[in-house]
């Protein structure tokens, strides 16, 4: 069979669910209530609301990004030196979270973080202040570190996997100490799984409406949040698609980011 045959179905499902979309997105976002061509929706994102939820997300997804590269180097370096393959048992305790519905993962803090929650009992049991977090940014800080730690540890795991160990011994030989050995090899050497690590968690986090509005209680508006309230209640969908298109073009800054830094997309292999 030709090959060009087996790959159709995927040409058709990307089409469908992606091209398409996307195309309406761009053609909404362009466009007012009469069809006429406008750049007014684009530009609402420099209105006081809009603007202070998109710099809230990118202040969060900032906050978040830098925790989970704080939480996953560390780790991906003991499971590099513990030489953990990537099928072991240990790898896939830090998998086995993604293949829970994230809705059900992000409930589930709800549940651990509301003022009469797991948590909280547990403190009043031991006679402790109670923990008053849901509801505020530290909460959704919080379930975006849970919710996206993974997609930080496995490229930057996979990222130390690929460095040659006589490379590290080399540079020990030459008498470099353990900092010197990680500033000069291993860090530059793991650069392209951290550079896919948090391009796979920034986005996420910024463009995500669910967690802030289970954790933050729908009082702490993010723009993914605004633009899904345009969609859902408002029925604006010429506004909603017009900060949709900015959101898109942070995705494309980081992606060509990404593909200047990661050439061979080493950080994206497991």
């Amino acid at each position: 069979m030709n090959k060009k045959t087996l790959a159709f179905p995927y040409v058709f499902w990307a089409a469908a669910f992606i091209v398409i979309p996307l195309c309406m997105v761009f053609y909404y976002g362009m466009t007012d209530k009469t069809g006429a061509f406008t750049l007014s929706n684009i530009i609402t994102i420099a209105t006081a609301e809009h603007s202070k939820a998109l710099l809230l997300s990118l202040e969060l997804s900032f906050v978040s990004t830098v925790i989970c590269f704080i939480l996953a180097y560390p780790l991906a370096m003991m499971l590099t030196n513990m030489h953990v393959s990537t099928h072991s048992f240990i790898v896939l305790i830090f998998i086995l979270p993604m293949w829970m519905n994230f809705l059900l993962r992000t409930l589930a803090w709800q549940t651990l973080l509301e003022k009469t929650g797991v948590i909280n009992n547990v403190l009043a049991f031991l006679h402790l202040p109670a923990l008053d977090i849901i509801n505020t940014p530290g909460a959704i800080i919080l379930g975006m570190v849970y919710n996206f730690l993974p997609f930080m540890v496995l490229p930057i795991y996979n990222a130390l996997c690929k460095i040659d160990g006589n490379v590290i011994n080399a540079a020990r030989d030459l008498g470099a100490n353990g900092i010197q050995t990680f500033l000069r090899i291993t860090l530059p050497l793991s650069l392209p799984g951290i550079i896919s690590g948090i391009t796979m968690v920034f986005i996420p986090a910024l463009t995500t409406f669910v967690i802030s509005t289970l954790l933050g209680g729908s009082k702490i508006l993010l723009i993914g949040n605004v633009i899904e309230q345009e969609f859902t209640q408002t029925g604006n969908w010429h506004l909603g698609s017009g900060l949709s298109i900015v959101l898109m073009i942070f995705i494309i800054v980081n992606m060509v980011v990404e593909a200047v830094f990661d050439r061979e997309g080493e950080g994206n292999k497991l």
